[in-house]
């Protein structure tokens, strides 16, 4: 009777305690490893100029970690579900946390490309454990408030590296960006290393169930991994994933280099501020602010209305960008705002996925759709190839509208009725099962 009423209590308590603390240790996690994807820009000039590396052949790093660290997230997940919601999380993160360590340590030391190859080998493997674990942690404790709990989330990811980029680029400046690698690897993956052991996933009962709504469509059937890779719908989200994420991506890895041939990296703003340095912090910010804003928004209005508002505003800021971009403040403004219609991905097709194909697996599902970032990455080191055979970035920008505008159209005449007929299928199986059972 006792454990009865132990187990009573925490089912009743936990969607007002646990899940909130639970939250709040994800974004922190996420927050420390933010730095191994958008503070990578600031090291690639200093390492073009120690070793005379071409700067395509520094990008492939990114394009590896970006591919390690998406790729492996269905392993990572897959172990995190298997291993159970009590020691399936925190034993994933704290390995990861000891990967990204090991990772940035490795760049520090690094003299040849294949060796800083092997970094972001490491460091993408970490990265991916932390990311996977904590957005599966999100969208199962939040059913009721998806969109909002993985932005809030994803942010940490977005927008921690806001955090570090003056203090970064000072210690690149002062000590060397091998010193920077190195002391930034070895606190925040030590960080993530202990943080990781406080995390744990919801016990049966523990979160609330989902409420599928004519806005918001949630289904009641939970498709394991290799049903949700047999549907349609898996492969639609997978392509306007890479989409949106390789035009991203790109202006991840190349902001530093587009502002260097635009002549403006360097211009002072105000406070002795530079145009880089100003708009990495409002980039960063801005990209953190996206997730939960428009995964808020996603909550009330649909999933599907708030990508085409979300990703048609993105191919505005792309062009804008590639016109006018060579006027110092133009790029801190369409910079911004392309980071704002774009970081809401990781809302928004997270909450996507798990609306779609349940919670039951929503660790591994979710990763098995964030490996199109993967995919996506491959294409980065393009866009140097693109820029000169375009004679600019201008071209580079349009090429990015576009696809922009095609993944708005995809999301409102497609997706949408895709999902809304394989729901009604799926929640018409439950149904028909619950006779059966009784």
């Amino acid at each position: 009777m006792a454990d009865a009423i132990r187990a009573t209590t925490t089912t009743a308590a936990a969607p007002y305690t646990h899940r909130w603390t639970q939250l709040v240790i994800g974004i922190v996690c996420m927050v420390l490893i933010a730095n191994l994807q958008y503070g990578w820009t600031l090291f690639v000039a200093p390492i073009n100029k120690a070793h005379q590396w071409d700067v395509a052949a520094i990008q492939v790093a990114f394009s590896i970690f970006i591919a390690l660290e998406t790729w492996c997230t269905p392993i990572n997940g897959w172990i995190a579900d298997r291993m159970g919601p009590l020691k399936g999380p925190r034993l994933v993160v704290a390995i990861g946390g000891i990967l990204v360590a090991i990772g940035w340590i490795v760049n520090s030391y690094a003299q040849s490309l294949s060796m800083l190859y092997l970094g972001a080998v490491i460091s993408g493997i970490g990265g991916g454990g932390v990311y996977s674990v904590c957005v599966g942690n999100a969208v199962k404790w939040f059913a009721d408030r998806r969109g909002l709990a993985v932005g809030l989330t994803a942010a940490g990811y977005g927008a921690g590296a806001a955090l570090t980029v003056i203090p970064m680029r000072m210690l690149i400046d002062s000590s060397g960006y091998e010193a920077t690698f190195f002391w930034f690897g070895l606190v925040q993956g030590g960080a993530v290393f202990l943080i990781g052991w406080l995390l744990r996933g919801p016990l049966p009962g523990e979160a609330p169930a989902a409420a599928s709504t004519a806005r918001v469509l949630q289904t009641t059937k939970n498709f394991s991994p290799m049903q949700m890779l047999s549907t349609p719908t898996f492969w639609l989200l997978y392509v306007m994933f890479v989409l949106i994420s390789a035009s991203g991506l790109m202006a991840t890895a190349q902001i530093a280099v587009v502002a260097k041939d635009n002549g403006i990296s360097n211009t002072v703003l105000f406070l002795g501020a530079s145009t880089l340095t100003v708009a990495l912090i409002v980039d960063n910010v801005l990209n953190g602010l996206a997730r939960p804003f428009f995964g808020w928004v996603s909550d009330r209005i649909g999933r599907e209305p708030t990508m085409a508002i979300a990703f048609g505003a993105g191919g505005i800021a792309y062009w804008l960008l590639g016109a006018l971009g060579t006027n110092p403040w133009a790029f801190v403004l369409f910079a911004g705002l392309i980071f704002f219609t774009w970081g809401e991905i990781f809302s928004l097709f997270p909450s996507t996925c798990t609306d779609t194909f349940g919670s039951k697996f929503a660790t591994v599902n979710t990763s098995l759709l964030y490996t199109a970032k993967g995919t996506s990455a491959l294409l980065v080191p393009l866009a140097n190839v693109l820029k000169d055979a375009l004679h600019g970035w201008q071209g580079v920008f349009v090429v990015t509208a576009i696809a922009n505008f095609v993944v708005v159209a995809l999301a409102l005449l497609v997706l949408r009725p895709m999902r809304a007929r394989q729901q009604a299928a799926g929640n018409a199986s439950v149904a028909e099962q619950i006779p059966k059972a009784a």
